[in-house]
């Protein structure tokens, strides 16, 4: 049985059958075009999309409207645009999502330190301690949708159990704009009936070698044995078996860091010039870096990843020696990387892409070094220069993007290849 959250005024909160149910999962409907909408209204209630307007761009976001049309997030915008050619691409804006994602996440911790962020749109919460004070969890639900409503302007959808694996399948089974709740004693007769694709883990291929063994529902995979499931499909077949009887110890876990920053470009052409993939990589690092500085945090790592054109994805990464806030440091060890990628197989380059890994808070207060204009500065090296020269240079092109946003401006010793290819070219 499934419950709406609403109980009786006659009833006292800890009566309510949603009181051992202290697992929510948040997860926000349609996060990225519904920011985009709160400053296009006028497209609400028809097919639209978040994402690139080139064919070779993927769907970030889609509207319900959308969905109708089988028009889904990760598609191919081709594709998007064959299902429905009038459908509204809407170029996505990055800074407006993280900015409401901090306001979603800060209405969450109001509830409760126990938040655990799994993306910029979706989280767990332990509202175990809050129930004294909030009521049942399936009334914190509804005072958590009502707050992220009047906070953002922002639909979300909210699942509430016993555990993780289902307060996520009820979040995605109540969307848009709902609250699927679940009584901890009803955990197992509400899973049993579900198709089995529903649970953590199992994928298409999975999937198939379940159906082809008769295992169509969540009830048919919990009857199964965990140990001839084991033998079957190695260390996963229990762990799958558990969860369709609704076993999931996972606690929630607060986690301030995020593990990575990514940013990536997918051309217009398959590219198989080198410098011209250089020097995107160039425009990537110094973007993956000032999303690194804006989150107020550094790197431990790096890496490039390359989408030949047969759409296969290879990747290099490597450990830093220090971490690193410098778009000019992440450049410089994210050319080898890209050089070994194209040294191993060459083929033309679909999409080209940075991620700083390993991001988290910084440990220590680096000192600044005070600089008295962009112009006059001189550009440290990359390799011999302590990091705060680097620092004080990214800070200043900071301050200078934030005044002038359409303003590309880098340190010049790193633009000499683009000097050097225009000048081959010419």
């Amino acid at each position: 049985m499934v419950s709406t959250g609403q109980h009786s005024t006659s009833r006292p909160p800890w009566a309510d059958e949603s009181w051992e149910s202290t697992i929510l999962h948040l997860d926000m409907d349609a996060f990225f075009l519904s920011v985009e909408l709160l400053d296009q209204p006028e497209l609400r209630g028809i097919p639209a999309v978040v994402g690139g307007k080139s064919g070779r761009s993927v769907v970030t976001s889609a509207s319900y409207e959308a969905r109708k049309f089988g028009i889904r997030s990760a598609m191919p915008m081709a594709h998007a645009l064959s299902l429905y050619p009038r459908l509204v691409v809407i170029e996505p804006s990055r800074e407006k999502y993280t900015q409401a994602s901090r306001q979603v996440m800060s209405v969450l911790h109001d509830v409760t330190p126990a938040v655990e962020q799994l993306s910029i749109d979706e989280a767990f919460i332990d509202v175990t301690g809050a129930r004294r004070r909030l009521g049942t969890p399936a009334q914190i639900a509804a005072l958590i949708k009502t707050r992220v409503r009047e906070v953002t302007g922002l639909p979300s959808t909210v699942g509430v159990a016993a555990n993780k694996s289902v307060a996520k399948i009820l979040s995605d089974r109540s969307k848009p704009d709902g609250i699927g709740v679940v009584p901890a004693a009803q955990t197992r007769s509400y899973l049993a009936p579900l198709p089995v694709g529903v649970i953590w883990g199992i994928g298409p291929k999975l999937l198939q070698r379940l159906n082809n063994a008769d295992i169509y529902t969540v009830g048919d995979l919990a009857e199964r044995d965990p140990e001839r499931m084991r033998r079957w499909l190695g260390a996963a077949g229990p762990h799958i078996v558990a969860l369709a009887r609704g076993d999931d110890p996972r606690r929630v876990e607060p986690r301030q860091d995020a593990k990575s920053v990514s940013v990536e470009h997918t051309f217009e052409y398959d590219v198989t010039n080198a410098q011209e993939l250089e020097k995107n990589l160039l425009d990537l690092a110094y973007e993956c870096a000032r999303r690194v500085r804006q989150d107020g945090l550094e790197a431990r790592g790096i890496s490039v990843k390359v989408k030949d054109v047969d759409f296969s994805t290879r990747t290099k990464s490597l450990s830093l020696a220090t971490p690193a806030t410098s778009g000019a440091v992440f450049f410089n060890h994210a050319r080898p990387l890209l050089d070994e990628l194209l040294a191993a197989r060459w083929h033309p380059v679909r999409l080209l892409g940075v991620r700083a890994d390993k991001v988290a808070e910084p440990t220590e207060h680096v000192p600044t070094i005070q600089q008295e204009s962009l112009f006059d500065l001189e550009v440290p090296d990359v390799e011999t220069e302590p990091r705060q020269a680097w620092d004080s240079t990214d800070r200043i092109l900071d301050d200078v993007a934030k005044k002038f946003p359409e303003a590309a401006i880098k340190p010049a010793s790193l633009l000499r290849h683009e000097r050097s290819q225009r000048m081959s070219d010419g």
